[in-house]
């Protein structure tokens, strides 16, 4: 799957290990990048859904987004790169016709 950041400074940070190390520790830089690289090796979101870090949709305010497990609270915050495309009749998310994601972020939405 095609993987786009919504910066560069994010992309920057997500390509380079020591950044990673430095702001989420050892053990999430390493869990954040086995995330992005198993969704750069998804053909599209179907097949990363039964992948480590329980990618779901997100509901409320963050509707259109999804969400991975990163590590300690932590969740990789992504969205369809093209969401009008990935579009089913009823108006819901097709997963199986989304093959570009966008990066937005890593964070903690529940503090």
């Amino acid at each position: 799957m095609e993987i786009q950041f919504a910066s560069e400074r994010l992309r920057d940070e997500c390509n380079d290990t020591t950044k990673l190390v430095r702001r989420y520790g050892k053990q999430g830089a390493k869990r954040l990048r086995q995330r992005l690289d198993d969704l750069d090796a998804a053909a599209n979101l179907e097949e990363a859904r039964p992948l480590p870090g329980k990618l779901h949709e997100l509901t409320g305010d963050r509707k259109g987004r999804l969400a991975m497990t990163v590590d300690r609270g932590k969740r990789l915050i992504l969205e369809p790169a093209d969401p009008e495309l990935a579009r089913k009749p009823d108006g819901g998310l097709d997963w199986t016709r989304v093959t570009a994601v966008r990066i937005l972020g890593v964070e903690d939405y529940h503090t």
